[in-house]
């Protein structure tokens, strides 16, 4: 039976069989894109997470979703170019390698190029499009996956407006880049619409020897929604397209050169360029059956296609120049002629595609959710490869490399996921949350001889299936405290080049914690733990493995990450200023927690991409006549590049600790109008914040912004 047919056969079952449950109690409004809903409702979660609102995503202008994730805890960031194009996100125990472990959502939807066969998020939404931000960690993220390890993130794009206007944003940056948002929708009678777009056009910050070619970027991106809906149901097609050029490299510096100048690229990464395409078209269909029961079915499918033309194996003349080798120093400068260089089409296209249905029961003091995605997601690699040499300094093309081996190859995967959630009222203090997820993955890989792929040279697949348990609670302590706890199997699925005899990463996941809650202040603390019987790496070029493989995966052995998450939010009033604070902070301890003959690490090796410490601090100055200032001062603990580097004595295998300062100012000119400064990184501090792919790489220096936002 196909998935198409199968899927058809789920949903029709379920749907029939929710009018027969329906129980004798009205349910609670619920938003289908949201996962959690609102801040306070993140508050009181039978778990933890945190909600990054509209209005914050306006008062802070964030054009990088990098930098406003270091504000949430629990979150992990490690940058890459300093803009955000690519972001490398963690969560608890999920590590950070290209945001391959934690689960992806916009508007409830798988966004990753393909989640479950190559979830390294080389597409990510644009971050001027989303109106908030959601962060779900604990019990309650079974709902979703099929990363449950960690946590999810769910964008939130710009909503329909209830009546008919838009918006204008404009922003301009000292180097002479251009941001502009816009989106404009109404509603009548029955029928809503909007349409909306981001157009970025980005001068990069660092200058490439011997060219004349910018390191920035151009991004396009439409989104057109339309809705319509009845006395009982609700239809909503949502169709986005984007691309982007962007002059990105995997090429960084040596300790040396970065040292002397951050912002500085070697000329052999003067050609090089990603070039991508995105497409995705949801269609979300929502039904009261009755005051009880509520469906909600979608059909999505997304196409991701890039090429990534850039030069390979530049981090052996990084990694030789550090040594002191002169002749790779000579080569990175110019100086010294070399033949041979690679620079590789990274071309690859993504479909990822499925069709889930959620049905929610109100029983009394249960509201009970059940439901089904079936799924489809592949990746094809064909990546030939142009040969350079340089000479006297300059690049001068040889040849053209027909693709081989392990850039040659189709991957794909198909799922089932169930789950079935019971959000338990026992009693006035006393919510429960019961989750069980259900997820039965195979994936495939077809490696081919010969370009034109009439010969198949190598074949694998896996098959695996995993049950996934999970309860939380919130207990009221009184109208101030609340404890709250929880306990899940998290899972990872292997990718597609998983072999028949992989098992798939699995984990238990513990967290336990406080709440105090009055009008005025909020505070919050939660451990957590999660104990790994075979923490695996995903390999890529981008996020190479801490064996060195760049594909396939890495099993590092036994793990157990543990940590403490803070926040505090409060407000008070001075004269005619009110005054927000809010406090993360972040520990987290992630070692190897047994010796593994394998993998050649032992227990108390570290893991890659966990810092030790995040703390981030947000102040806000907002004036009666709607004249708003905010601070936020964020900092990030050094990160081990690969496993381990805590017992290797190697300073090149680490990042270094960052504190950045950024400041925003709003003054309204007009009721409908507001103009903006935005200061980025105000002391100009520069760090080395990435080690992968291939050298040093800076954040990104002091950026003054000036914009305008018009409402209409």
């Amino acid at each position: 039976m196909s998935m198409y047919k199968r899927s058809l056969v789920s949903i029709a079952v379920i749907t029939a069989l929710a009018p027969v449950i329906a129980p004798a109690a009205p349910p609670e409004s619920l938003d289908k894109v949201l996962i959690i809903g609102t801040e306070e409702q993140a508050r009181s979660l039978p778990g933890s997470g945190a909600v990054v609102t509209s209005e914050r995503l306006e008062q802070e202008v964030v054009t990088d979703v990098n930098q406003v994730l270091k504000t949430v805890p629990g979150v992990y960031v490690r940058e890459e170019e300093g803009t955000g194009l690519r972001p490398n996100i963690g969560i608890r125990g999920a590590t950070a390698e290209r945001s391959e472990k934690i689960t992806l959502l916009e508007d409830g939807v798988l966004i990753a190029p393909a989640p479950y066969s190559n979830p390294a998020a080389y597409y990510f939404p644009t971050a001027m499009r989303m109106s908030a931000i959601e962060v779900l960690k604990g019990a309650p993220l079974l709902r979703h996956g099929p990363q449950t390890t960690g946590g999810v993130v769910n964008l939130i794009s710009t909503p329909i407006p209830e009546d008919r206007g838009g918006e204008l944003s404009v922003m301009f940056d000292e180097r002479g880049s251009t941001d502009v948002h816009t989106h404009y929708g109404a509603r009548q009678g029955a029928w809503r619409w909007q349409l909306e777009t981001v157009q970025r056009e980005v001068e990069g910050y660092k200058d490439i020897d011997r060219s004349n070619r910018d390191t920035g970027f151009d991004i396009a991106d439409y989104v057109a929604k339309l809705g319509w809906q009845g006395d009982d149901q609700d239809i909503l097609l949502k169709a986005q397209y984007s691309e982007e050029i962007s002059n990105e490299t995997y090429l960084g510096l040596t300790d040396a050169d970065f040292n002397a100048d951050p912002n500085r690229r070697y000329g052999l990464s003067s050609i090089d360029q990603m070039d991508n395409r995105h497409r995705g078209l949801s269609a979300t269909h929502t039904k009261d059956w009755n005051e009880r029961v509520t469906s909600t079915t979608t059909l999505y499918r997304n196409y991701f296609e890039r090429d990534w033309f850039k030069l390979s194996g530049g981090g052996s003349f990084i990694d030789d120049a550090n040594s002191g080798n002169a002749t790779a120093q000579g080569i990175l400068d110019g100086t010294t002629d070399v033949t041979g260089l690679n620079y590789k089409h990274n071309n690859r296209a993504y479909v990822s595609q499925g069709v889930q249905l959620n049905v929610d029961v109100a029983a009394g003091r249960h509201l009970v959710s059940v439901g089904a995605r079936l799924h489809e997601d592949e990746m094809d690699r064909f990546q030939p490869v142009d040969v350079y040499d340089q000479v006297n300094g300059s690049l001068v093309y040889q040849s053209t490399t027909a693709p081989s081996g392990g850039d040659n190859r189709f991957e794909e995967a198909e799922a089932t996921s169930l789950w079935l959630l019971d959000d338990w009222q026992v009693s006035e203090r006393l919510n429960v949350n019961l989750a069980l997820r259900y997820e039965d993955v195979s994936s495939s890989r077809i490696q081919y001889g010969n370009a034109a792929r009439t010969v198949v040279a190598a074949t694998r697949s896996n098959e695996s299936d995993e049950l996934l348990p999970g309860a939380s609670l919130t207990y009221d302590l009184d109208q101030t405290w609340q404890l709250l706890a929880g306990v899940h199997k998290g899972f990872s699925p292997l990718g597609g080049g998983a072999t028949a005899n992989e098992e798939p990463e699995t984990s238990d996941n513990w967290e336990l914690g406080l709440r105090y809650r009055t009008d005025a202040l909020f505070a919050e603390a939660v451990g957590f733990y999660s104990d790994f019987s075979n923490k695996t790496e995903y390999c890529s070029l981008g996020a190479p493995c801490s064996n060195g493989a760049t594909s396939g995966s890495f099993v590092t052995g036994e793990a157990e990450i543990s940590g403490l998450e803070l926040q505090l939010g409060s407000a008070f009033k001075q004269g005619q200023f009110d005054i927000p604070l809010n406090i993360a902070y972040t520990f987290t301890r992630a070692e190897i927690s047994a010796d593994n003959t394998a993998s050649g690490f032992n227990s108390g090796d570290q893991l890659k991409d966990v810092p030790e410490h995040v703390l981030a601090l947000r102040a806000g100055l907002e004036h009666s006549s709607g004249w708003d200032s905010y601070a936020i001062a964020k900092y990030i603990d050094e990160m081990c590049v690969v496993t381990g580097c805590n017992n290797a004595a190697n300073a090149f295998d680490e990042t270094e600790s960052l504190v950045v300062v950024d400041f925003v100012s709003h003054y309204p000119l007009a009721s409908d109008v507001d103009v903006f400064v935005k200061v980025e990184n105000v002391f100009d501090e520069q760090k080395i914040v990435a080690r992968t792919p291939d050298g040093a790489r800076p954040n990104k220096p002091l950026t003054l912004s000036l914009g305008m936002t018009h409402r209409f």
